[in-house]
């Protein structure tokens, strides 16, 4: 398991921003699962009086999972930067409301020349909520085998 202080030091993000609270399983280079409970603030103004968690937060929350399978082993890679360079396919299926708690798996799928692809899915309480393809670059670390 990955902790939140230790996410603090894997990823560049800092809150508002950083939508992982722990990783729960991880394969270092191959998937990783994060969660996150939803606050008041990942919904705010999104809408007065019926909060909802925007889908392009729950697509963030995904790619960061995905920038701790880049960045948590080895340890020189902390904090380097893990660029979104494109999302496909994301559907969002149901509505994600504070408290509650989103699961977010993320598996890398195809490395190539420097860009990574992985599929991704959040689930609450078991439901799909969001699932999607997610490709990123992470041009300041090796690539990852």
């Amino acid at each position: 398991m990955i902790d939140f202080d230790e996410i603090l030091q894997i990823l560049p993000h800092r809150p508002p921003m950083l939508l992982v609270d722990a990783v729960i399983e991880f394969e270092a280079g191959k998937r990783a699962v994060g969660l996150h409970t939803v606050t008041e603030e990942d919904c705010a103004g999104h809408f007065p009086g019926n909060p909802v968690m925007p889908g392009v937060k729950i697509a963030e929350a995904l790619a960061q999972v995905a920038a701790i399978i880049f960045l948590a082993e080895p340890p020189e890679h902390h904090g380097h930067p893990v660029y979104l360079v494109g999302l496909d396919k994301f559907r969002f299926r149901k509505p994600v409301l504070p408290g509650q708690k989103l699961r977010l798996e993320v598996a890398l799928d195809q490395a190539r020349r420097g860009l990574y692809r992985f599929a991704a899915n959040a689930t609450v309480d078991g439901e799909r909520v969001a699932n999607g393809t997610i490709m990123a670059a992470a041009p300041e670390t090796p690539p990852i085998s």
